[in-house]
């Protein structure tokens, strides 16, 4: 005689369902909710100006300045370019009585302007060298600061690197010169400006009678006397000579600077007198 199985109940598996259902919802959740959060990276805008010290704003007409904004922790590049346009508005750098707040910048004065995304504070660092257009008298300048995600650095100068030196332009004697026995005297003649470019006349706004431009002199490796250059006749030239009465190889490094802003700047040159 057989007998019917009674049909199995199939609440036990619904409800193993549903628990298995519950506890990887339970595991998602807790993915998200435990998970560090990663913060989306916000533009933040940064103009950085270049003034050259004592002067005006590094641009296009020298050549500008190479700007390098990097994390200062990392070392890895956030952005980099060249200032470019104008070296500003004279009367409105320039004047005594500017005060504190002042900002010395105008529309067209010089910059670079660039966009960083960052999630978090950063502590920036940012690196100038120029001006770009007289490598032998170029500088660099580094700074930092932190700078908040959002929260840009472009109202009033923006971020204002000052760049010391002078542009130091060696025109007389050219390099690798080779000059006969009988010469007896060399012209020295440089041009000399503000790393703006801005030029220097005697009692003009850069007065040339600041400064001290003098050319150092070795013949074959041994000092000789320094040689004082004096104003030229026209803006930024300086002229002197040097005398040659023996053979040999002459170097010659002639520089300027000034007592009352420490303004230095330099260039070389090298020729030759035959025996």
């Amino acid at each position: 005689m057989s007998h019917a199985s009674a049909p199995r109940s199939s609440k036990p598996r619904v409800l193993h369902v549903v628990l298995l259902a519950a506890l990887a919802l339970a595991v998602v959740l807790a993915i998200v909710f435990l998970a560090p959060r990663v913060a989306s990276a916000e533009p933040t805008d940064i103009t950085v100006r270049v003034l050259s010290k004592d002067a005006k704003f590094v641009g296009s007409s020298m050549g500008g300045a190479r700007v390098v904004l990097r994390d200062a922790d990392t070392g890895k590049i956030l952005a980099e370019g060249v200032t470019e346009g104008g070296t500003g508005d004279t009367g409105l750098i320039m004047h005594e009585d500017r005060g504190r707040r002042a900002t010395l910048s105008t529309d067209d004065a010089a910059k670079f302007t660039a966009t960083i995304d960052i999630d978090e504070p950063r502590l920036v660092e940012v690196e100038v060298f120029g001006p770009l257009g007289q490598r032998q008298s170029a500088n660099r300048v580094t700074a930092t600061q932190w700078v908040v995600p959002g929260e840009d650095i472009t109202g009033g100068d923006g971020w204002l690197i000052e760049l010391p030196g002078y542009v130091v332009d060696v025109l007389a004697p050219p390099a690798h010169l080779n000059l006969p026995a009988e010469m007896r005297k060399v012209e020295l003649r440089a041009n000399v400006t503000l790393m703006c470019g801005c030029p220097i006349t005697p009692g003009g706004l850069w007065d040339a009678r600041e400064l001290t431009v003098k050319a150092l002199v070795t013949r074959n490796g041994e000092k000789l006397p320094s040689i004082d250059l004096e104003y030229g006749g026209a803006p930024s030239q300086f002229t002197g000579s040097v005398s040659v009465d023996e053979p040999g190889l002459y170097d010659v490094t002639v520089y300027a600077h000034n007592p009352r802003t420490g303004n230095t700047g330099l260039d070389r040159t090298t020729f030759t007198v035959s025996p």
